[in-house]
């Protein structure tokens, strides 16, 4: 099979197509063949090893993970032993290991059935960023049906899902974005639409919750556009440096929460099948409209995640893989 490579750490263009073995699915996996792959933050991460705590996880000198990508959309090929609720032929989507591939290996809980009114390229866009705005929004701020919500980076692969929820959750949204994304912001159902080179998000009333994507916003700026009991959630905003990247302003506030009756956090998402299925439920509603950046093949690949690092690009990047 075709699979986009690394054999070791450096930038986009250090990934290379190759034809390698198909995989076999182990116990409690199954076998995807892909149609699409998303691509973003997670996969530059995991080529570059930065910042060098990542390097803790996905291999201190090189890689454990020689094919590149998480997020996937397609049809179960095989399955491995245990596996009991997935069939040959089911459309599914969620993550896997090398999902820049033509064939991946995932583990059947981290991933749900597709409905039949949903694309493969929508949803590949969607399980990790979808996952994220989801966690962020339900269980870290807890939003409720008419509170104030802000959303910085909207134009983003989280923040366009978390406009997008914040709304199905019933709250009042401000997207906070740059002017070339500002009508698709409004599109995706923002009350609300910031430019902030024109004037920041934090000179009217306060937000009971902020799910902050971009800008690195100084924590005091997050705190002081809360309401007495509000919760930002950072989520991104990277600096590109190459010991924290940015992960110092969720250090900190975690440090600050407890002493404030405003809440300060981070998330890392966990994806799990409940949360992909809640996501299929708005997918196939017609609720949820996943903004994506095509890639037409695997050889396009590594220019689209290079062109990713300029900020260019709207929404979640995805690949058609076959």
């Amino acid at each position: 099979m075709k699979a986009l490579v690394q054999h070791g750490y450096g930038p986009p263009k250090s990934l290379k197509v190759a034809d390698i073995d198909t995989p076999a699915p182990g116990p409690g996996e199954v076998l995807v063949q892909v149609a699409a792959a998303g691509l973003g933050a997670d996969v530059w991460h995991l080529t570059t090893g930065l910042p060098y705590p990542v390097r803790l996880v996905a291999g201190l000198r090189r890689p454990h993970q020689t094919i590149a990508g998480l997020d996937l959309a397609g049809h179960v090929t095989a399955i491995g032993e245990g596996v009991h609720d997935l069939a040959v032929g089911d459309r599914v989507f969620g993550t896997g290991l090398g999902a820049l591939a033509e064939t991946a290996r995932a583990r059947a809980d981290k991933l749900a059935l597709l409905p039949g009114n949903v694309g493969f390229e929508a949803a590949a866009a969607t399980p990790i960023s979808g996952v994220t705005a989801l966690q962020a929004l339900r269980d870290k701020a807890e939003v409720q049906a008419g509170q104030r919500v802000a959303v910085l980076g909207a134009g983003g692969a989280v923040g366009s899902f978390a406009v997008q929820i914040a709304k199905i959750l019933g709250a009042e949204v401000t997207g906070v974005c740059g002017p070339a994304k500002a009508d698709l912001v409004a599109d995706l159902g923002a009350d609300h639409v910031i430019d902030y080179t024109r004037s920041d998000f934090d000179t009217g009333a306060p937000f009971d919750a902020i799910i902050d994507t971009a800008g690195h916003r100084p924590l005091r700026v997050l705190h002081r556009a809360l309401t007495p009991r509000g919760t930002a959630v950072i989520v991104g905003s990277e600096t590109g440096g190459r010991w924290l990247g940015g992960v110092d302003r969720q250090l900190r506030a975690a440090l600050l929460s407890p002493f404030t009756t405003r809440r300060l956090g981070s998330l890392i998402a966990a994806e799990d099948r409940a949360e992909l299925e809640t996501l299929a439920g708005y997918l196939a509603e017609g609720r949820l409209h996943p903004v994506t950046t095509p890639a037409e093949n695997l050889e396009a690949a590594p220019e689209a995640l290079q062109r990713w690092t300029k900020g260019t690009t709207v929404g979640r990047t995805v690949v058609t893989v076959q």
